[in-house]
């Protein structure tokens, strides 16, 4: 047996000399490659009025390095191509936003594998409408009652089902045409206002406490508008809102993951600041299955 062994042995080394004399070699196991990752999206994607800034970005996005695009990137190697920008809209998509802006589709291509995004609550400016409106009346009342519920009644959550919804919908729909290989994942937003009025939140949020259910109901209805327009389109919901209860603007420096009207850190309020992106980088981590 000793002798078999050793001449399977010499059997194998001058295989292995041969090979070598001829330039061949046993190839070694590929390396993994990063994966191609593009993210979409507005303010909420973009970290806008957190810093640093994004020196690649046009100032007009006001794009932050500590988005939660980013932070995924860091965390799972990535290679990423962020196009996200403040106050973009579904028509962004296929459109320029700003000049220099390019449509974020075009980012999109072949090769791309994942694609994350936050989208439809600048479409009929419901976040910005939402936010002064409601606030200019519960300051006229100062802080009483439920004046903006009076004011406006459905009217928002009337344009998120007959606008806003059809719209992320279809740019569901774009982006998987643009990126038929991708995974796409669309997170909901996180709760800017607590279910109740809470005390002393008026002079960080002047809603008027009886318009605090109303506000929340508001992004409640575009949060599941969202959900269903991933579910009909074959994309991920990362549902957020659940994770941000008790995380929204009223809540205390270090609790709260979005930033108030007044009296926030961020240079552009009513946004998740780096605490709250970093908490939507690791929903949408668990949701895809990439921690």
């Amino acid at each position: 047996m000793a002798i078999r062994a050793f001449v399977k042995h010499c059997a194998a080394v001058a295989a292995a000399a041969t090979m070598a004399g001829l330039g061949l070699t046993v190839p070694a196991q590929a390396a993994p490659q990063p994966l191609p990752y593009v993210a979409l999206g507005d303010s909420y994607s973009a970290a806008s009025g957190v810093l640093p800034l994004d020196p690649s970005a046009s100032p007009l996005c006001a794009r932050s390095t500590a988005n939660y695009p980013h932070v995924i990137a860091q965390r799972t190697g990535a290679t990423l191509k962020d196009v996200t920008c403040g106050g973009a809209q579904t028509k962004d998509y296929a459109a320029a936003q700003y000049p220099g802006v390019p449509p974020q589709l075009n980012a999109l291509g072949a090769d791309t594998r994942l694609v994350t995004m936050t989208i439809g609550g600048n479409d009929n400016s419901t976040f910005i409408s939402t936010v002064l409106a409601c606030a200019s009346a519960g300051i006229a009342t100062a802080g009483q009652g439920h004046p903006c519920a009076s004011l406006y009644g459905d009217k928002f959550t009337a344009d998120i089902e007959g606008k806003t919804y059809p719209a992320v919908k279809a740019a569901l729909k774009a982006t998987r045409d643009k990126a038929p290989q991708a995974r796409v994942a669309i997170l909901g937003y996180p709760w800017i206002m607590p279910p109740t009025a809470q005390a002393g939140c008026f002079l960080k949020m002047p809603i008027a406490s009886g318009d605090v259910p109303y506000v929340r109901d508001i992004q409640a209805h575009l949060n599941d508008a969202i959900r269903r327009a991933a579910a009909e389109t074959g994309a991920t919901y990362v549902d957020v809102a659940g994770a941000s209860e008790g995380h929204d603007a009223c809540q205390a420096s270090g609790t709260r993951w979005v930033e108030p009207a007044l009296f926030g850190t961020n240079f552009v309020p009513v946004h998740p600041n780096a605490r709250g992106e970093a908490a939507m980088a690791d929903l949408a981590m668990d949701a895809l299955g990439l921690s």
